[in-house]
């Protein structure tokens, strides 16, 4: 009563031109579990009317025969092949059993146990295959051909797998980016809300990244690839989807040694069930039966479904919503932490610097607009993340930047230029100020603003200081909300581990909720505070972006990248991504981590007393195999169809509650 879940290859999907990926739910008879188990319940249908109404044997029990044989031969010849390596198979016991019933005339009530068994295999099945159908469905993302760019300016048609890194690919309007990779010319806006999440198109230009699958909008683009289509932001989903598909939690591997041991026992009982009646004079038809229905209600089926229902399901929905869980350990596991850290740039925070204040100094002649036009027209050829923050504030604001030329970049000193012919500087205060600040005022506009968690920025007209530009990394909209719900879940506030410096970090930790601040760390330091608090005897959740992260997140109980900004190395330590980088998907997971840990609870009571309740009757007094049938198979549905309940959207919903109270 196995089935695996397979992933499709990449880049086989028909190109679309929706914004969104096609939603695919495996049909039940695409599924062989469900088409043999459909099988043996039309022959069992049409075996039965015919017996009943006392017809001939012969028009009856070929259907039957034909039942036995094809819901019983799949699991039967697994379980024969599971007996040649050494181990008694659940599945074996359950056709044997059918089997022992049929040889003393219960033909139909072994029938029956087929059915229901192979019923209850083919819903199995088809709770693996919908598990995969959520996460697949990003597959159809993925074009089955790009238009490469022969260096003469020629066209071809190529199957993506057949993208190399460096090819150059032309995406036209309305088409899908074939290759993960970065722009070289052109400027369109691109629909990446399957991968990011974000609501809205968002603009491409030269030098910035694009993901493969992505909707491209109205203008062409021509990008270089970067990535080889194996190593793709949907590659690596479909690989986390097949790591977590098989993979194990520990309550299943537990499950699993004990249902050996479990199994033998049964066997033996059943014997002793079976002989020691026959040995006060039973009647062997009465004893024969009594032992086949002993061995039906205690094979510990419903037992050894309890667990991959409940984990695959959770897998499943948080895939659907962005977060890839890479296994059920990871799922398992997330839903004991009760320790958060987090990282501050890139996970509390947006990751992008932005402008936040300019400001003129007193006695400068320019105006707010025409200082912050000078310093984004003397940064715009610059590559670095503040630079680029302060040309992003001048077009936002529609300022018409000049050319600049004579540029002169000094790593940790800032850059020059000549704009419209006035010599510009944007840098350090520190460095660019140290002659020319007689009176402090530079000194001190660059003290208030980093008191208040800015990053000051000084811009230097004509050798004099002209204003001061503040620039601040934003607290995530929903960082607040989701420390509250951490708070909530864990019963303590995260921890917040950055390398930042100690007065931003403390500003911000103010406003997100947070007061265990540690602050100036460098990776090393970070991994020692998680393995602090891991000693302690707490289960840590790591929360991270970067490379820096990675030793923490490799050390906690558990790690978590934040997808969108990520670092490669993060990606590949964590064990799970935030694809869509909605942070408050983090409680929301760890909550619908407990509800399936909860699940899995409810199933193993419900076989539990299904299986003690059954045995008693069976040995106690005298239980009808077709009752103990439909007990046993019914409580394996049972505790199947309560694993799938995390499937439904209401369940993210719950969970989502769940973490704010």
């Amino acid at each position: 009563m196995t089935s695996t879940l397979t992933p499709q290859p990449v880049g086989r999907a028909t190109p679309a031109r929706t914004g969104t990926a096609p939603r695919r739910r495996t049909r039940v008879l695409a599924l062989p579990e469900a088409r043999w188990a459909g099988a043996a319940t039309a022959f069992f249908l049409l075996a039965l009317p015919l017996q009943l109404t006392g017809a001939p044997a012969w028009t009856w029990g070929p259907l039957y025969a034909l039942s036995y044989a094809t819901g019983g031969w799949e699991p039967g010849w697994e379980g024969l092949k599971a007996l040649k390596e050494r181990t008694l198979d659940v599945d074996l016991l359950m056709v044997v059993a059918a089997l022992g019933a049929a040889s003393i005339g219960q033909v139909m009530d072994g029938a029956l146990l087929i059915v229901i068994f192979a019923t209850s295999g083919a819903l199995e099945a088809l709770a693996t295959a919908r598990t995969a159908d959520s996460v697949r469905g990003l597959l159809d993302l993925a074009p089955a051909t790009a238009t490469r760019l022969a260096p003469d300016g020629g066209e071809q048609t190529v199957p993506v797998e057949e993208l190399a890194v460096g090819d150059t690919v032309l995406v036209r309007p309305g088409e899908r980016v074939g290759a993960d990779g970065r722009v070289l010319d052109g400027s369109s806006e691109v629909d990446q809300a399957t991968i990011t999440g974000e609501p809205l198109p968002v603009a491409k230009e030269r030098g910035d990244e694009v993901f493969a699958g992505t909707l491209n909008g109205t203008g062409a683009l021509r990008i270089r690839v970067e990535r080889d289509a194996s190593d793709s932001v949907i590659a690596r989903i479909v690989r986390m989807v097949e790591e977590a598909s098989e993979t194990k939690a520990p309550t299943q591997l537990f499950i699993e040694k004990v249902e050996q041991r479990y199994s033998l026992g049964m066997v033996a009982a059943t014997l002793a069930v079976f002989l020691v009646p026959l040995a006060f004079g039973e009647q062997l038809t009465d004893a024969l039966l009594r032992a086949m229905t002993f061995m039906i209600v205690a094979s510990p089926c419903a037992v050894v479904l309890a667990t991959m229902p409940p984990l695959l399901s959770a897998i499943a929905n948080a895939g659907r919503h962005g977060v890839l869980v890479k296994s059920a350990v990871v799922m398992e596991r997330l839903g004991q932490v009760d320790a958060v850290a987090l990282d501050k740039t890139g996970t509390l925070t947006e990751g992008s610097p932005r402008v936040s204040d300019v400001r003129p100094l007193p006695g400068s002649p320019l105006s707010e607009r025409e200082l912050l036009a000078l310093a984004a027209a003397a940064e715009r050829p610059s590559e670095h993340p503040l630079a680029r923050a302060v040309v992003d504030a001048a077009r936002t604001r529609g300022l018409d930047l000049p050319d600049a030329r004579d540029f002169a970049s000094a790593p940790g000193v800032g850059v020059t230029a000549v704009v419209s012919g006035r010599e510009v500087a944007v840098g350090a205060p520190a460095r660019l100020s140290a002659d020319a600040d007689a009176d402090g005022a530079v000194a001190r506009s660059a003290a208030d603003l980093e008191e208040s968690g800015r990053t000051a920025v000084l811009v230097v007209v004509d050798g004099a200081p002209a204003g001061l530009l503040g620039i601040a990394d934003r607290l995530r909209p929903d960082a607040a909300a989701t420390v509250a719900a951490l708070t909530t879940l864990t019963g303590e506030a995260p921890v917040l581990l950055t390398g930042d410096n100690p007065r931003a970090a403390a500003h911000l930790a103010a406003e997100a909720g947070i007061t265990d601040v540690r602050a100036g760390l460098l990776p090393q330091d970070k991994m020692a505070a998680v393995q602090e608090l891991e000693s302690a005897g707490r289960r840590v959740l790591v929360v991270g972006d970067g490379v820096n992260d990675a030793p923490a997140l490799a050390a906690a109980h558990t790690g978590v990248a934040m997808g969108r900004a990520g670092s490669d190395l993060a990606l590949e330590t964590a064990d799970a991504v935030i694809v869509r980088d909605e942070l408050a998907a983090v409680p929301t997971t760890v909550a619908l981590s407990r509800r399936a840990r909860r699940l899995v609870v409810q199933n193993l009571v419900i076989a539990g007393v299904f299986i003690t309740g059954l045995v008693v009757w069976d040995l106690a007094g005298h239980l009808p195999l077709p009752l103990g049938v439909a007990g046993h198979e019914g409580s394996t549905v049972l505790v199947g169809l309560n694993g799938l309940r995390l499937l439904r959207e209401s369940a993210w919903r719950h969970a989502a509650a769940e973490g704010t109270g």
